[in-house]
């Protein structure tokens, strides 16, 4: 029965090691959507920023005249 044994062994530690890579993966993945939905995020305010400067530019433009 040792060999049972081992066999069993084996493939019981495969499966945990196919799980650990399959969870360093699913967190791996999910900081990568983090990273990228922080920089759309990041994009967003600037592109934000830029339009207020330009309406108040234009503001500022209009009181002059």
């Amino acid at each position: 029965m040792g060999f049972m044994d081992d066999a069993k062994d084996m493939a019981k530690s495969a499966g945990e090691k196919i799980s650990d890579a399959a969870e360093d993966l699913k967190d791996k993945a999910s900081d990568v959507a983090d990273e990228v939905k922080a920089n759309v995020n990041e994009k967003k305010a600037q592109a934000e920023q830029k339009a207020t400067e330009a309406k108040n530019d234009a503001k500022d433009a209009m009181r002059k005249d």
